[in-house]
Order: C-alpha cells, then sequence, then structure tokens
C-alpha cells in the first residue's frame, strides 16, 4: 500500500464529484449523515485532502461503490460500482447457497409477519413471505 503522502487524492476527488453527479446526489448534511459521517468529511474528500482510512468504506456506501473502492483508487485502481460486484474479479460471493439464504430469508419474514400480523392465517403468512423472498431475489438484494 502506498504511503499516505503517494496516494492520488486527486483522481478520488474527480471520480467522487462525478459519481456523485450520476448518483444525483446533493453535497449536503443530510446526505453525508446518511452515509454516517459529516459532510465536512466527504467535502474533503471532493476536495482532494485526506481523511481517516475507516471513512473512506463510507463515502463507497454514500457513492454506491464496493467496499475499499476509494482506498483502491488511492493506490491507482478504479472504483467498483455495487451493480458490477457481481464481476468483478476481486469479489468474494457468499459461500452460503442460494437456497440457504432463500431458506434463512423466508424464516425471517415469516416470524416478522407473525409478530406483527395479527390475525393473519399461516397460509397468508406463508404466501406473503414467499413473495417478500422472491421480490427481495429479483431485486438483487438476497
Amino acid at each position: 500500500m502506498p504511503r499516505a503522502d503517494e496516494r492520488d487524492y486527486e483522481r478520488l476527488a474527480a471520480l467522487a464529484r462525478r459519481r456523485r453527479a450520476e448518483l444525483g446526489l446533493a453535497l449536503n448534511d443530510a446526505n453525508a449523515k446518511a452515509g454516517g459521517l459529516s459532510n465536512r468529511t466527504w467535502q474533503r474528500v471532493e476536495k482532494g485532502l485526506d481523511i481517516r482510512d475507516t471513512n473512506y468504506r463510507k463515502i463507497d456506501g454514500l457513492l454506491h461503490w464496493a467496499p475499499g473502492s476509494c482506498l483502491a483508487v488511492l493506490e491507482g485502481g478504479d472504483p467498483t460500482p455495487v451493480g458490477d460486484v457481481a464481476g468483478a474479479p476481486d469479489v468474494q460471493k457468499s459461500p452460503m447457497p442460494q437456497d440457504v439464504i432463500d431458506k434463512n430469508a423466508l424464516d425471517t419474514v415469516q416470524l416478522a409477519l407473525i409478530a406483527t400480523a395479527k390475525g393473519t392465517s399461516a397460509e397468508e403468512i406463508r404466501e406473503m413471505s414467499e413473495r417478500v423472498v422472491r421480490d427481495l431475489r429479483e431485486h438483487g438484494l438476497i
């Protein structure tokens, strides 16, 4: 890893500004807070200034980049947009099979419905749970 004084902060600043514009995000307190950092920290990145390494992961999240993208840019690499994670060579996918993920999601949704949907039949809870898991899978969330 390059020393802090060898990192390409200007390149990260340019890519971060461009990505924020692509996403239509305002550089404001509300968006920064949603990402778990201060607006000042986000501004520092876009000005080409150093921030704590732990905050770069938060910037990754705000910019919809895979974790580690900011640090990769600082080291001369490229960011990986979250939509591109599946094709990224260094990304590790969960070793858990999809059917196990689906079953865990189904169980979680069912428990939530049982706790909150008073008067709903077991069949209705099963159907709603399956629909939620199917929708989550279709949207790439599980």
